[in-house]
């Protein structure tokens, strides 16, 4: 994998309060970083107007809002997905089948008339902050935790969705499963010779950007580990060099 490559896997999470912010960062980091993932903070905060601002700029959005409702709702969202434009999106795949397609559904009529490029959908399978001790305790769900990953995974293929978001551990397993082609978005992606805070961080099941990239993952997302660092511009470099030593 060359650096150029790399870049392109790389998505930075804007997990910032104001827009200013989230600007002046994609000014620093888009000649190194191509996707930038909007969340609940920012999107909240900002509103379609901050898709609009990284887009600008040059910048692909993944539009990281994990839509969960009945399927009319979330077809409904789908398309608004669709209008601005963004690279990609998620929805959770516990959301059942029929929500599922109903995104799928919408977001592919919606292109169409639109005339653009479908997003990618990608499906969230378990979050990287839970383990099996809470999926068991709290959630009631008997699987074992990477069991219910890959069902999903496989779930949210069927229904037609482009990919899933998964932890670092699960990624072979759901290549198994669901085969290549099928996108994988990694978080919880910790670089030890960046991160800070280390007591603050509430990622359960994580790697390092070359673990994951070793793993097979289509696209890792980093937070903290360059928003919290002196030079931002700086852990990117270390990041993509480390994506491309892993490869």
């Amino acid at each position: 994998m060359t650096s150029e490559e790399a870049k392109k896997r790389l998505c930075l999470a804007l997990d910032v309060n104001r827009l200013s912010d989230a600007v002046r960062l994609v000014e620093i980091l888009r000649d190194r970083i191509t996707l930038f993932k909007i969340g609940f903070q920012l999107f909240t905060k900002e509103g379609p107007g901050a898709v609009q601002a990284v887009q600008s700029l040059g910048g692909r959005v993944f539009l990281d809002l994990k839509y969960h409702d009945i399927p009319n709702t979330v077809a409904a969202a789908a398309r608004e997905a669709v209008n601005m434009g963004v690279y990609m999106f998620n929805v959770h795949a516990s959301g059942g089948s029929d929500m599922m397609r109903a995104a799928v559904e919408a977001a592919a009529s919606q292109s169409q008339k639109n005339n653009t490029t479908m997003p990618v959908i990608l499906a969230v399978t378990v979050l990287t902050s839970l383990n099996d001790r809470i999926l068991t305790d709290e959630l009631n769900i008997k699987n074992q935790l990477s069991h219910q990953v890959t069902h999903l995974a496989a779930l949210a293929k069927g229904c037609g969705l482009g990919g899933v978001v998964a932890s670092p551990q699960e990624i072979t397993a759901i290549r198994e499963r669901c085969g290549h082609g099928f996108t994988i978005l990694t978080p919880g992606i910790r670089p030890p010779c960046i991160i800070k805070d280390k007591d603050e961080d509430d990622q359960k099941r994580t790697a390092t950007p070359a673990q994951a990239i070793r793993l097979g993952a289509d696209y890792i997302v980093v937070g903290r580990p360059i928003l919290k660092a002196d030079d931002p511009a700086e852990a990117a470099d270390k990041i993509v060099r480390d994506m491309t030593s892993g490869y």
